[in-house]
């Protein structure tokens, strides 16, 4: 199975970059092959450009696009990992779907917006905040990221929606017990989605 990890965090000794490294050794212990797609250490731009959308006069993918979504061709499961930002993903993430997931790739047969191209894919997310969780659902972020980002987004692309794992709590000098429970966390995932590591 080959895991396609898109990661949305400007610092690369983040804590969301710990989660994806724990993702990814847990893909290993299971024989799985990854790649990583780190969109602020590649350089990604986020912004949609006007030849990109649907039914454009001159629609097609920009290079950078056409790119990527070479690199995701054949990939089983995508795997995001990003923090909250007023309550919400990162614009950078937002820009990389709206691109790269985009009509003819992630969804568009037979011409209609509406007809999945990835069935039979899976999705899940792993994110981040400051905020206790309790105040995140209270707020109702994480419901709201939930439908837009998770339910919403699977099924307009296909995809199976396995799981959204999020974490409270995440402060900058955060105990090394409470970042190494919550990469726990991410294995056991991984384990419950995939199967048994050994």
């Amino acid at each position: 199975m080959k895991h396609a990890l898109i990661i949305a965090h400007p610092r690369d000794q983040s804590f969301t970059a710990s989660v994806a490294g724990a993702y990814a050794q847990a893909c290993a212990a299971l024989g799985h092959t990854t790649v990583t797609r780190d969109l602020y250490r590649i350089g990604f731009d986020p912004c949609l450009k006007s030849g990109e959308l649907p039914f454009a006069e001159s629609f097609a993918p920009a290079a950078d696009v056409a790119a990527e979504r070479s690199l995701l061709a054949d990939c089983d499961v995508f795997a995001f990992f990003y923090p909250f930002w007023l309550n919400s993903p990162p614009a950078m993430l937002k820009g990389y779907l709206e691109r790269v997931f985009g009509f003819g790739f992630a969804y568009g047969a037979e011409g209609r917006s509406y007809n999945p191209l990835l069935t039979g894919r899976k999705l899940i997310s792993f994110s981040s905040s400051g905020a206790p969780n309790a105040w995140v659902e209270q707020t109702g972020a994480l419901g709201a990221v939930h439908t837009l980002f998770d339910t919403y987004f699977a099924t307009l692309c296909g995809l199976t929606l396995l799981d959204h794992v999020h974490a409270g709590n995440v402060i900058p000098g955060a105990s090394a017990p409470f970042v190494e429970a919550r990469l726990k966390d991410v294995q056991d995932t991984v384990t419950r989605h995939f199967g048994r590591i050994a």
